[in-house]
């Protein structure tokens, strides 16, 4: 098992120093999911909900919070973030939507924080513009489909 970065040689929580890293393309995919009733996912699909059109919130929200993940996340570097995408697949089969979020930039870093900070905000969005309709939804599944770039190379799910 590999040591963890984020921890100093006397265990101390620490912040990688990236530096010395070259720097190369990174892309991040990551894929969540956020589970309702039929007649919610009906709500937001005609664009009925008395707070307006959900999904377009959610992916303003979803590009935000990737933009301020280090405000978030203790250890995470501020990062100059070149592109990012948040959609959404609806499924009525499963009265569920999928949400995918792609962060790409180039540095000395990675962009996985960043793509999970995105689909979990959009998540979070979409629950608070329903949650008057439905208590119940679920957001579950966050992980990482796919990432590319630096030293690690490219993972796929």
């Amino acid at each position: 098992m590999t040591d963890f970065t984020h921890l100093d040689t006397e265990g101390r929580v620490r912040m990688v120093d990236v530096g010395d890293k070259k720097e190369s393309k990174r892309v991040a995919v990551v894929m969540g999911s956020i589970s309702m009733e039929a007649q919610t996912l009906e709500l937001i699909m005609d664009e009925k909900g008395k707070k307006g059109n959900v999904l377009a919130a959610a992916r303003i929200a979803g590009v935000m919070a990737a933009k301020k993940t280090a405000d978030l996340i203790p250890m995470c570097h501020p990062l100059n973030i070149t592109y990012v995408r948040v959609d959404f697949f609806p499924d009525r089969s499963r009265s569920k939507i999928d949400i995918e979020a792609e962060v790409s930039l180039t540095g000395r870093t990675g962009v996985e924080m960043e793509a999970m900070t995105a689909v979990s905000v959009a998540a979070l969005t979409i629950y608070d513009m329903c949650k008057s309709y439905d208590r119940a939804m679920s957001i579950s599944g966050i992980y990482l489909k796919s990432k590319s770039g630096g030293k690690s190379g490219t993972y796929i799910a």
